[in-house]
């Protein structure tokens, strides 16, 4: 699809939401009037389905007590492994190998002491200079625990262009030295997603373990981590899979390395048949629950009882195939109607990108307020970027068009000059 003469039109937009498959699930979602909301990648909207299923949730403990650990139609005790296996086709992955719990760095955290076994030279961990912080953070954090120094043992593949990573970098850093491998599935600033099946194979001929960040990928792309033999993954669910600020994350483990104690253990690694024998001997869990640590937070979980159900009915492929056409469309149109603004598109242009587009110009900061103003919602990223995300499960085509047309009028007018050029505390 392409944006060409006589498609930079209202009514051809409309042509296009009229044709598509997933347009009825906007319905499901709460949209504030006349506003078009374009950050997704970092917190999803609510959706009328887990604002009923916390209802029902706190109609459970409300009436049933401590018993609504056990009773009730979602019992809490198992929520984690139910959920698990409601996610786990959003991942290709077996419901025994996906489990919801804890957040993307505790996670992270937990698979890094769990499978990061430094032995002989192989005491190093790759990742890239452009992941998200808290992914470093923690491997740095790691490393020390393990009388490690980060400076030598993190090695970090450089991006040729500050925006993306060329594959062949990663692979050529995948030497004898190296223990694991972690890097997120699409890159958080650029969109760019990473062909993790390739990188999984590349890793597994050296004896090295991979795994991978999913937050900016899980319900943007669809995945096969089995299929790929993915070591392990981890990730949030509060952006594309609207699980809710601070939702709880999840994580995967391929079925493999079951039988292998966490790093971190706590009660929740239990299986649940001895959990409550109360012994100081942890028996495992022989599924990815085994890297659980703490109570699930019930009333955080809630929200993906609704939000998975919204996912499990549209299918990733028909989500896929309609966030592709809504981005290539919002190129198309950045092409046509802001060439000579002085944006630059950093995202991947092919089909390698994730459900996100980034672009910069040096006035980003005060375009995004001109936007917000608008009551159009865009994610700024410093120094320069603006991250827009039209999700496919409440962005329409007309909603693309509106954007642009807005955008095109807050350049020509110079409107956003009446802003200062620089983040709130909160990009």
């Amino acid at each position: 699809m392409s944006a060409q003469t006589g498609q930079n039109t209202l009514e051809f937009a409309k042509h296009l939401d009229e044709q598509d498959p997933l347009a009825h699930f906007r319905q499901d979602f709460y949209i504030s009037p006349d506003t078009i909301y374009l950050d997704g990648n970092s917190l999803g909207l609510l959706s009328k389905r887990s604002e009923q299923a916390v209802h029902d949730l706190l109609h459970s403990w409300k009436t049933l007590g401590i018993d609504g650990w056990t009773e009730g139609e979602h019992p809490w005790f198992y929520l984690p492994e139910k959920l698990g296996e409601q996610m786990a086709p959003l991942l290709g992955a077996e419901a025994e190998e996906v489990i919801v719990t804890g957040s993307t760095t505790a996670n992270l955290h937990q698979l890094i002491a769990t499978f990061y076994k430094p032995k002989g030279t192989r005491t190093k961990i790759v990742t890239d200079e452009i992941t998200f912080p808290t992914d470093i953070y923690a491997l740095q954090s790691q490393l020390h625990l393990k009388g490690y120094e980060p400076n030598e043992h993190l090695i970090k593949v450089k991006s040729r262009d500050g925006h993306t990573l060329n594959e062949e970098d990663i692979i050529a850093a995948m030497t004898e030295e190296v223990a694991i491998v972690i890097l997120s599935g699409v890159q958080y600033r650029s969109g760019q997603a990473l062909d993790m099946e390739k990188l999984t194979k590349e890793a597994h001929k050296r004896g090295i373990l991979i795994g991978f960040d999913l937050c900016h990928s899980v319900g943007s792309i669809p995945h096969h981590l089995s299929q790929w033999n993915v070591d392990f993954a981890f990730w949030c669910t509060y952006k594309h899979l609207n699980g809710g600020p601070g939702a709880v994350g999840a994580l995967y483990v391929n079925k493999r390395h079951f039988g292998t104690l966490p790093g971190l253990a706590g009660w929740f690694s239990s299986d649940k048949s001895k959990q409550f024998d109360m012994e100081h001997e942890l028996t495992a869990a022989p599924h990815a629950g085994a890297f659980q640590m703490g109570t699930p937070h019930i009333l955080s979980i809630a929200p993906l009882l609704g939000s998975l159900s919204i996912f499990n009915e549209a299918g990733m492929e028909k989500i896929r195939g309609k966030s592709l056409k809504l981005t290539q469309y919002m190129m198309d149109l950045m092409s046509q109607e802001l060439s000579e603004y002085g944006f630059t598109i950093r995202n991947p242009i092919d089909d390698t990108r994730g459900g996100h587009l980034f672009i910069e110009h040096p006035e980003a900061a005060r375009i995004c307020r001109a936007l917000k103003e608008e009551k159009i919602i865009p994610d700024f990223r410093s120094p320069n970027g603006i991250r827009l995300a039209p999700v496919a499960l409440y962005n329409s085509f007309g909603d693309v068009w509106r954007t642009i047309q807005k955008l095109k009028i807050i350049m020509k007018e110079e409107t956003y000059k009446k802003f200062e050029n620089k983040r709130g505390v909160v990009a």
